[in-house]
């Protein structure tokens, strides 16, 4: 009889979150033929215990909401900072030159770096300090390395990101000025931007251009794959060359974004909550950090495959030129969706590589700054001037290597991602290292299966590294190798 009892009451019934329902499911229990006190008191204590759950869950739904808005932030700038020159370049140039041939070294580049980068916020909002100090607890070896490596590719990270956005705006605005002049504008105006508004600035900018971008994107891929998808194209070229994996090491060397990142997002979390004022938990950092992170992740896809779609297969090849460059690439997107799209594409390009732009001059002050409080202790890590110095310094030297580079676009950014990708290994372990040393909560180290994917992705890294250090200074790999 109980059997029967219970199958009267339907599933919908137990779920509902109302005092209601379960006045109902109780008064039924009174006055069925089957009515059982016993089983009355279990099924009423039951209801109680669901629409306590259920309200519970909704109540903490609704807090969790309220609590992640303050930690939205770092993720997209540090998304910002990788939807760049490895996108809007490298990624677009692999599709075009080696068809989908690459898409295995942009997913495995993305995995393999995942968690160097996650420790970044992890460490941030756990230490309560940014990783540049926690470099400095680790040991003065740590702390040095990272000095070294960021002195020996911050001029030309942050020249190769202000020669693409400078050939954009040459092409947007029909100005006709040397590299060096748009170069130089283009510093100028993110030193007013960061100089009045520092990073509530570069936060409210970042988020608008990811959307846009995002949306035009998703829109080019669906149209060229209908125009151009059924079209036969030819095998993709042999990348086990010499070319090839210098290409596929300076593809991969910024994809998604250096390894020196985490360290940049470590303070951007940090600014985030002097911006807030509220202390965002772990769990909602590390959901801000993978928005930004998949979703770059998702965008070089994007790019690969509009390369791939529009240009592979076709004979043309990507300009050294940074203007004739940045008019191959808008032309992939106005042959796919029309001329009409010209001037929504071109200011889309160019506001991507802005804000790249925008958080790398942010980014190397924000770290020298650093560095130099955790040298001299007369120096305060927040001080508005020496931020100010960094930023005016660091912009004037990476000027002064753009002359001596003269106008090889592509010569810029390879050079620069691949010291990236060269240093990624060692930056790798003192990230791995840093948050699994006595300093860095038990409970808050990183799960098993994350400190695998390290181990994992500190061997693809090095063996990759060395594998190209074989490659290039012993001359050893020739153009026909593996075929």
């Amino acid at each position: 009889m109980k059997d029967i009892a219970l199958s009267s009451i339907s599933f919908a019934q137990l779920k509902r979150n109302s005092e209601q329902s379960q006045k109902q499911i109780c008064t039924f229990f009174f006055t069925s033929a089957f009515y059982d006190l016993q089983m009355e008191r279990k099924i009423c204590t039951l209801t109680k215990f669901n629409v306590s759950l259920i309200n519970i869950m909704a109540t903490e739904s609704s807090s969790r909401f309220s609590t992640l808005k303050y930690a939205l932030g770092p993720g997209l700038i540090m998304a910002a900072a990788a939807v760049g020159v490895s996108h809007l370049v490298q990624s677009t140039r692999a599709g075009a030159e080696y068809g989908f041939a690459l898409v295995w070294a942009v997913i495995l580049a993305n995995i393999f770096k995942y968690p160097f980068l996650e420790y970044g916020p992890r460490y941030a909002i756990v230490a309560k300090e940014s990783m540049i100090e926690g470099y400095k607890k680790l040991g003065s070896w740590a702390f040095w390395i990272f000095v070294i490596f960021t002195i020996g590719t911050m001029f030309t990270v942050q020249a190769a990101v202000t020669i693409v956005t400078a050939s954009l705006a040459a092409e947007l605005t029909g100005i006709v000025l040397s590299p060096i002049i748009w170069s130089a504008i283009i510093l100028g105006i993110c030193i007013l931007i960061l100089g009045a508004g520092q990073y509530s600035a570069l936060d409210g900018a970042i988020k608008l251009i990811m959307v846009v971008l995002t949306v035009s994107t998703i829109i080019a891929i669906v149209v060229a794959f209908f125009n151009t998808g059924g079209s036969p194209k030819p095998s993709a070229p042999n990348v086990w060359t010499g070319s090839g994996i210098a290409f596929l090491i300076a593809l991969m060397g910024w994809m998604p974004i250096p390894i020196d990142g985490a360290a940049w997002h470590s303070i951007w979390s940090l600014e985030r909550i002097k911006q807030t004022g509220k202390q965002p938990s772990l769990k909602d950092s590390l959901t801000d950090f993978n928005i930004g992170y998949i979703g770059a992740g998702f965008l070089a896809l994007c790019f690969l495959t509009l390369g791939a779609l529009i240009m592979f297969g076709s004979g043309e090849v990507f300009a050294e030129n940074g203007g004739a460059f940045s008019k191959q690439l808008v032309n992939i997107y106005t042959s796919t969706l029309g001329d009409w799209a010209y001037i929504i594409i071109i200011i889309c390009a160019f506001t991507t590589m802005f804000s790249t732009t925008l958080t790398v001059t942010d980014a190397y002050p924000r770290v020298s700054r650093q560095i130099l409080s955790n040298i001299s202790s007369g120096f305060k890590a927040d001080s508005k001037k020496g931020y100010r110095y960094f930023i005016i310094s660091i912009s004037a030297i990476s000027l002064i290597v753009l002359y001596f580079a003269g106008n090889r676009f592509t010569f810029m950014v390879d050079l620069a991602t691949t010291l990236s990708f060269l240093t990624a290994p060692v930056l790798a372990f003192i990230n791995y290292r840093l948050v699994m040393s006595k300093h860095f909560p038990d409970e808050h180290r990183p799960p098993k299966w994350l400190q695998i994917l390290s181990w994992n992705g500190i061997i693809f890294l090095s063996g990759f590294a060395l594998f190209y250090a074989y490659s290039k200074f012993f001359s050893l790999i020739t153009e026909n190798t593996f075929v």
